[in-house]
């Protein structure tokens, strides 16, 4: 929808128009009544239009929605109730009173709206609410105090007792509604914009008291006078209304965040007023001249009370813009950083979770706040937690940097670099604080360059390497087998490497198919392979050396073919400390000379 400009939308300069025009007509033609409810009439079916639209429209908010279909309903009942005034007028234009229905009407939608407005959520919270009620109060106080002191109290006074109760009644409708609009002004959750607001409350509450204010304070007016100053008010409320139409846009626009923690300049001024109304009062009294020091004196306290708190209050406003500029600042380098912030309690509860949570664990922040970090751990690491509780134990208020895997949404585990500090006695903190940064990517490949300096790239076994670490690491007695392949250059030659890499990659299969835990096949480069074999003595060894030379010199299915080849095992046995692999190589050679003079014999002639 366009946002049409306030100067020069049409129903709004046709309301300008008609607030014009009707001062002359009416000064002319004098009491008019017919035409004045007539006219009124129309300007509540005009108010009903305009609240509808604003109820309807995209931009408003639920509380919003529900606040301004309230006021189409009130609305509905005046446009009910100035038509049936209108009605009676054009079936007795001599009638000089207002019906009760009429005025039971009104006041039913008067009192439909002011529910609505006392029911609209504030914002906030604590001591930001009695802070809005107290201003709210404050200025209320002091409007009544204006209208008790320039009409309520002649009119009470001189009017019988019925038309005091309606006076007093009307007076008690217009403070609410004035108290209602106040609420809604101070406490920034308007449904309505700030221009749209005041100007609908001059409107609405002067409907009621520009009359009788303006005969205080210029003496009695003539009938159309009368009629002017009535109506004036409507129109600039109805003129209220379609500017709030217009600038419902605004609404989406500005945050909603509630209370902003701003002090309002009203109450203040409102204390002013009434001091200034009680010295003006005086003067045009006789009072004692004890009595006007004492009410001077009172009225200097009071200026320089509010001077100082009006001091104050720049200051705390001053520093409340400093630190909203400073929470700001944090809220955007935490909202964009790619590193999960938590603080979380000694048992592990997330106290609060950044909102790169996301990010990083694929869980929200409001629903990882409350949930244990330990339910997220990978349970391989819990010794790596309880280590890191008893150094945060023994260094509190340090960082202390760890590595750790938590769990995502998808239940895969991600590897974090997290430093954690004891900030529990931070009072503004008041937990631990772990800054995690998302390492899994980083130790994949460190895990992937480890694995590659430590094993074979062609078969996936250890190499030579990874094969002496884990000997020099043993703390028991081991065994060594030494393999050479046999006939294997024959098929290399024969077939290729490419037949070969395949005859080494199905021997390193079957040799770890035959391993049992704790065990290790290597190769060692061409096609020589090692096994270790921690706590195994030299007579399990053996057996095991023939196994192996048994399964290796199985037929293997390669590129159509059943290749074959043999292979020679050397075994020794001892401590770690003990050149094993020179002695199982010298094993392994006598082995195969033996198997070489073994196939002579078969092979010579008788």
């Amino acid at each position: 929808m366009p946002k049409r400009s306030v100067a020069t939308d049409p129903v709004l300069l046709g309301l300008v128009a008609v607030g014009v025009l009707l001062v002359p007509w009416f000064l002319r033609h004098g009491e008019e009544r017919t035409a004045s409810w007539v006219i009124q009439t129309a300007i509540d079916a005009a108010n009903m239009y305009f609240m509808w639209r604003t109820a309807v429209h995209p931009a408003m908010t639920a509380a919003g929605r529900r606040f301004w279909w309230a006021a189409v309903i009130g609305s509905a009942f005046c446009v009910a109730g100035d038509g049936y005034q209108t009605v009676l007028l054009l079936a007795d234009p001599s009638m000089t009173t207002i019906s009760v229905v009429q005025t039971g009407l009104i006041v039913t939608g008067m009192a439909i709206v002011v529910g609505a407005m006392l029911r609209h959520p504030l914002g906030g919270a604590g001591r930001q609410r009695l802070r809005l009620w107290f201003d709210a109060t404050t200025v209320l106080t002091g409007v009544a105090v204006f209208l008790w002191y320039f009409i309520l109290a002649t009119d009470l006074s001189g009017r019988q007792a019925a038309d005091r109760w309606g006076a007093a009644a009307t007076a008690v409708v217009m403070l609410l509604v004035t108290f209602g609009l106040l609420k809604l002004i101070l406490s920034g959750t308007a449904p309505f914009t700030r221009s749209a607001g005041i100007a609908a409350a001059l409107g609405v509450t002067g409907t009621a008291f520009t009359a009788p204010l303006v005969t205080g304070l210029i003496g009695d007016l003539s009938p159309g006078g009368t009629i002017v100053v009535q109506l004036l008010p409507c129109v600039l409320a109805s003129a209220a209304f379609r500017l709030q139409q217009l600038q419902v846009w605004r609404l989406a626009d500005r945050e909603t965040a509630g209370m902003t923690g701003r002090s309002s300049r009203l109450p203040y001024l409102a204390v002013v007023a009434t001091q200034i109304l009680l010295v003006v009062s005086l003067l045009e009294n006789d009072v004692d001249m004890r009595v006007r020091g004492v009410a001077l004196g009172a009225v200097v306290i009071t200026a320089l009370v509010l001077g100082r708190q009006v001091a104050a209050l720049r200051d705390n406003e001053r520093l409340l813009t400093e630190l909203d500029g400073q929470a700001e600042r944090f809220r955007a380098l935490v909202q964009n950083t790619s590193d999960l912030t938590l603080v979380v309690a000694y048992d592990g509860t997330v106290q609060y979770a950044s909102p790169a949570a996301f990010r990083v664990l694929g869980v929200r922040d409001d629903a990882l706040v409350g949930t244990s970090l330990h339910d997220r751990t990978h349970p391989g690491d819990e010794a790596v937690v309880a280590e890191l509780a008893a150094r945060l134990a023994a260094q509190p208020g340090t960082g202390i940097s760890t590595h750790v895997r938590w769990q995502h949404a998808d239940g895969s585990y991600r590897w974090l670099d997290v430093v954690t500090t004891d900030l529990t006695t931070n009072p503004n903190v008041g937990g631990v604080v772990l800054n995690a940064r998302d390492a899994t990517e980083a130790r994949a490949l460190h895990d992937e360059l480890h694995r590659q300096a430590t094993h074979d790239a062609l078969t996936g076994l250890a190499n030579r390497v990874l094969l002496n670490r884990r000997l020099n690491a043993s703390t028991e007695p081991v065994s060594m087998l030494l393999i050479d392949l046999d006939g294997f250059k024959e098929i290399n030659d024969r077939l290729g490497h490419h037949t070969g890499d395949l005859v080494l990659q199905e021997v390193a299969h079957r040799l770890t198919g035959m391993l049992g835990t704790g065990e290790l096949a290597a190769r060692l480069g061409g096609d020589e392979f090692a096994v270790l074999l921690p706590g195994t003595g030299a007579t399990a060894a053996g057996r095991l050396a023939e196994r192996i030379a048994a399964v290796v010199a199985e037929p293997m299915p390669i590129g159509g073919e059943l290749l074959t080849v043999g292979a020679s095992v050397g075994v020794s046995a001892g401590t770690p400390g003990d050149d094993l692999l020179r002695a199982a190589d010298a094993a392994m050679y006598r082995r195969k000379r033996e198997r070489k003079d073994q196939r002579h014999l078969t092979t010579k002639p008788v």
